[in-house]
């Protein structure tokens, strides 16, 4: 059983220490988790270590772009992923406000970094996914074949979250992009059940549980995972907001038979990203 946690990012202190976070911090550090602000930058073997104590195998960790700049540079992840290759892969971002340059680096994410996959977060640009500036990155994706990866739900930090509704932005992306891979990060609570119906429409759409402990999954989402949506959901941390270990406190009690266990713990990510 090989475990492949489908979001995390390894830190840098632009994104710890941003006040955006402030609100997640209140919250992790009432529940015990990982995420602190620093004013030194943070070794690789934080996350490796991190992942070895949730007995994970490989994490996808992600770069940020916003509309005020990265908080985690495309460049800085393929460094992380230069100094644990065997342990962790990457995923780009883009800055959709410039579209023509979005498209250009997402080539080069893909074809020179080897990059698995872009994620652009709807609430950090305050715009809808059905918004214009997105449909080139989706149609990059598409001709390259990597998935697109954002986030469903509500937003941790204090920005709208009406953008990361899956109906109707989810299903009106999957409609216009039917070869699009989109992987929806933090199961879209409070709108879970839309997510998985998005999810159970479309051939390639899909669910992640990163942000969430075992503890804390939807029950839509359990009986979609133990149903018919055992293809469908991928394990996700959120790293370094939640450590891996604590996200998957628990998983003996959910009601997977072994192969289901096994797909939503890494063979759904193994399959959907490539690796």
């Amino acid at each position: 059983m090989m475990i492949i946690d489908a979001w995390a990012q390894h830190p840098t202190t632009r994104l710890v220490n941003h006040p955006m976070l402030d609100s997640l911090r209140r919250w992790t550090r009432e529940q015990g988790d990982s995420i602190t602000a620093s004013n030194k930058e943070l070794s690789v073997s934080l996350t490796t270590g991190a992942m070895d104590q949730g007995g994970v195998d490989r994490s996808l960790i992600s770069a940020w772009c916003g509309p005020h700049g990265d908080l985690i540079s495309n460049d800085e992840v393929a460094a992380f992923v230069r100094e644990s290759p065997d342990r962790l892969a990457g995923v780009g971002s883009v800055n959709i406000a410039k579209p023509m340059e979005a498209v250009r680096e997402i080539r080069r994410c893909v074809k020179e970094l080897g990059f698995k996959g872009i994620r652009v977060l709807p609430w950090l640009w305050e715009l809808p996914p059905t918004h214009a500036r997105f449909y080139p990155v989706f149609a990059e994706c598409c001709e390259l074949g990597v998935p697109f990866c954002t986030q469903v739900g509500h937003t941790g930090p204090l920005m709208p979250s009406d953008v990361g509704r899956p109906i109707p932005h989810i299903d009106q992306v999957a409609i216009d992009f039917p070869e699009l891979t989109i992987v929806g990060g933090h199961v879209g609570y409070p709108w879970t059940e839309e997510m998985v119906a998005v999810a159970t429409k479309h051939e390639n759409v899909y669910i992640d549980t990163s942000a969430y402990t075992v503890k804390r999954y939807p029950q839509e989402l359990v009986r979609f995972m133990a149903g018919h949506g055992r293809h469908k959901v991928l394990f996700g941390s959120n790293w370094p907001m939640i450590a891996p270990a604590r996200c998957l406190e628990g998983l003996d009690e959910l009601p997977l038979d072994a192969e289901t266990r096994d797909l939503f713990l890494g063979g759904n990510a193994a399959r959907v990203f490539g690796l």
